[in-house]
């Protein structure tokens, strides 16, 4: 249970969601949770990649322009990776501002945290402006990596009118979105959390990404003293 000061990603949702349901007919809500639903359904989130399985490596552009790859910040240590839909998800904004506030605690464990959606660089460099974001955020054009990790789904033609305008915002035709889903990586490239999750309204808590990474530390601390005993 959080304070009303400190309210968890989740609560924060709820709070969104309670909001909203205010400006839109019952009609309309329903209609979207349908979709949620069916997405679920589906089992697609299950086919994700999982925790044991190594992190494909990948080189995308962040909002400036910069070619940023996985093996050159693992480099430095571990890597949390999120997949987000785009600027135009309400869900997807509170995700990447509530994990800001706790970028400095992520760096303080020598981790870095890369977000990543299909959105042109344009749209891309809005997200980083509008929200004050601090960590890369790289542009996935055709949702090249988000295929690598198992994440994309592609919207029915018969609901393409009521969504995002998404051709606009990626810059193609394609109408496929990724699963909203976040991973833990260590050093070695391998996956230590994957949270991924058909419902998009739902994330990972920026808590449970910090236990991860404290467990990740206190792992090689323990592997490098055991090494320093032995040499």
């Amino acid at each position: 249970m959080n304070d009303n000061t400190n309210p968890s990603l989740r609560e924060q949702i709820e709070a969104f969601q309670a909001q909203s349901a205010t400006r839109r007919s019952p009609e309309v809500q329903e209609r979207t949770k349908a979709r949620r639903a069916q997405l679920v359904a589906s089992g697609i989130a299950d086919k994700s990649l999982k925790a044991g399985e190594t992190a494909p490596d990948f080189t995308l552009p962040d909002a400036y322009g910069d070619p940023v790859s996985l093996s050159a910040l693992l480099a430095h240590g571990p890597v949390v990776l999120t997949f987000y839909r785009g600027d135009w998800c309400p869900f997807c904004n509170l995700t990447l501002r509530a994990y800001q506030k706790i970028l400095p605690e992520i760096n303080s464990l020598h981790a870095t945290l890369v977000a990543i959606s299909p959105q042109n660089p344009d749209n891309t460099l809005l997200t980083v402006e509008h929200k004050e974001l601090t960590y890369p955020v790289l542009s996935d054009l055709g949702n090249r990596v988000a295929r690598m990790y198992r994440l994309v789904w592609s919207i029915p033609e018969d609901q393409r009118s009521t969504s995002a305008n998404l051709p606009q915002y990626n810059g193609d035709d394609a109408w496929e979105l990724p699963m909203t889903g976040t991973f833990v990586i260590a050093p070695d490239g391998m996956i230590k959390l994957a949270s991924v999750d058909a419902d998009w309204t739902h994330r990972l808590e920026p808590q449970v990404i910090m236990e991860k990474l404290r467990q990740i530390g206190s792992t090689e601390k323990q592997m490098s003293s055991h090494s320093d005993r032995q040499s």
